[in-house]
């Protein structure tokens, strides 16, 4: 997990560098912090997904080119079969699975997204865009700025993802949903 994460984070700094643009100028397209865009390139914490679709949009880069560093070649379309998504381990608590890793330049990112129980406080992200998640397995505690929705198995919820948003798996139980970001 950690040596995924100094790669992401040595694509980050080389898409920057060969733009040619400073920390600063990638913060205020991301709406981020030079601080925090200087974190994410040492690869030492954790890279958000919300960051990572950001800077392919900004960029007009695939994320998953940022994850994998493969470079997707499929513009017809792209068959992932049962679990075998592009698997991404960012952190303990999410495992995401990449379902359309291979298309080139996507117009959706979706991914099969597993979080694990975790009693620490929950963590806020918000990005560019729309989001659809559907649930398939165990229950979801969504946060959607202030507002707390429980999600249950065949449960689903599209939002404007710029909002702050996090997830909690319940009933320490894993949970497992489809998430699309458009």
């Amino acid at each position: 997990m950690e040596e995924q994460i100094k790669q992401i984070a040595n694509r980050i700094k080389g898409l920057r560098d060969s733009l040619d643009i400073t920390v600063e100028e990638m913060a205020e397209r991301c709406k981020r912090t030079p601080e925090e865009i200087r974190l994410y390139e040492t690869g030492e914490t954790d890279i958000p997904m919300s960051f990572l679709f950001d800077v392919a949009q900004h960029f007009n880069v695939d994320t998953s080119t940022l994850i994998s560093g493969e470079e997707p070649r499929m513009t017809s379309y792209f068959l992932t079969r049962f679990g075998k998504g592009k698997s991404i381990e960012r952190n303990k608590a999410y495992k995401y699975q990449a379902l359309a890793s291979g298309y080139k330049l996507p117009k959706a990112e979706p991914f099969e997204v597993t979080v694990e129980p975790n009693e620490k406080e929950m963590h806020l992200n918000s990005h560019e865009g729309e989001e659809f998640n559907y649930v398939l397995e165990g229950r979801l505690l969504l946060r959607i700025n202030d507002k707390d929705l429980i999600l249950n198995p065949g449960d689903s919820i599209y939002f404007d993802s710029s909002n702050r948003h996090g997830m909690k798996a319940l009933d320490n139980q894993p949970v497992k949903f489809l998430a699309i970001i458009l």
